[in-house]
């Protein structure tokens, strides 16, 4: 059987969750009136403490109605070079708002109100104005590195003493709160937009959650029209979103222990080598002169593990609900054999 480690966006709904799906209360949530819309944008507003919640189609929109709910065209927004928004999101902060990223380097994704300073633009009729500090938690491209909580917090009220709003893309940031023993209004008190993603570590087939003040969340709404992703008797994906979060949660820790399996594994071979994780993402880097990436995903493939190139010499392996501990295991040895063979391209 093959072992999928691509992404977590990969998990499939368990029977409990189609049974859930199938026996939903449903109604029209452009009129607001799904009865589990409204219970799964309830439950978001409290787990984030925020005033409201609203369910968007994906973690890419929610993203991008947050960025232009804060903003107007011809804004600025500071964010990490390979910040989600940024790198995988076809250019939507630009061509659906109007917006102009200024990115921010480091190693593992995170950034200092110090280097946000460095970025902010003179006020003047030349440029663009600052307007948002964007955070990826987990950040995706790192590793699935999780912010210090004190950090979000700093940059947060740095931020606002600057007129800057902030928005935290929170794809996994069940991942982060089950790393940390922390809640997700924990990570949102100094925030003002927050998006989390339940089609990821939750297993649910599709769907994401904004969150933010009242007038934030209605501006988001409008927007979520124009951008095409109004829904009608979406109570069939809000429950699946709320039986993921009540029981696909916490189990996370499973994953993140066998990321850690994983790349322990791994880095027994001198061929490879990685950070043990965080939470769920492995990112291996080949060291072995004149080994591609492509030619170890290749590899790995003939033996049923399939992995995904992130750069010419690095992979990433994203552990999840669908792959089980037995699963890794025999992942890893996968990749060590693989690391004994050849593999010049």
């Amino acid at each position: 059987m093959p072992i999928d480690l691509r992404s977590d966006t990969l998990t499939r709904p368990t029977e409990a969750m189609r049974r859930a799906m199938a026996a939903a209360e449903v109604g029209d949530d452009t009129f607001k009136e799904d009865p589990t819309v409204l219970r799964l944008e309830a439950r978001m507003a409290e787990l984030t403490g925020k005033q409201a919640a609203l369910f968007v189609p994906s973690g890419h929109m929610g993203n991008q109605l947050c960025l232009r709910s804060l903003s107007q065209p011809g804004d600025s927004v500071i964010c990490h070079g390979f910040a989600h928004v940024v790198a995988y999101e076809t250019g939507a902060m630009c061509a659906l708002s109007g917006l102009q990223p200024f990115p921010i380097d480091s190693e593992d994704g995170t950034f200092t109100p110090e280097q946000v300073e460095r970025r902010l633009q003179p006020v003047n009729i030349h440029n663009p104005k600052n307007r948002i500090v964007a955070l990826e938690n987990t950040h995706n491209r790192c590793g699935g590195t999780v912010w210090p909580l004190d950090l979000v917090q700093d940059l947060g009220r740095f931020a606002h003493g600057r007129g800057l709003a902030v928005h935290m893309d929170g794809a996994r940031l069940w991942n982060a709160c089950v790393a940390t023993g922390t809640r997700p209004a924990d990570w949102l008190g100094e925030v003002d937009s927050g998006s989390m993603c339940f089609s990821k570590g939750l297993g649910a087939p599709v769907g994401s959650a904004i969150a933010g003040g009242a007038e934030l969340v209605e501006r988001a709404r409008f927007f979520r029209k124009q951008f095409g992703g109004q829904m009608r008797q979406a109570g069939v994906l809000a429950a699946a979103a709320l039986h993921g979060i009540e029981h696909h949660w916490r189990r996370m820790a499973e994953d993140h222990a066998n990321a850690k399996t994983l790349a322990a594994m791994i880095n027994e071979s001198d061929a490879l080598r990685c950070e043990i994780p965080q939470t769920n993402i492995v990112i291996a880097e080949v060291t072995a002169p004149n080994v591609t990436a492509s030619r170890l995903v290749a590899a790995l493939a003939e033996h049923d593990v399939h992995v995904f190139a992130v750069a010419d010499r690095r992979v990433r392996a994203v552990t999840h609900l669908d792959v089980s501990a037995e699963q890794v295991l025999q992942a890893g040895e996968a990749f060590q054999r693989v690391a004994r063979t050849p593999l010049a391209a």
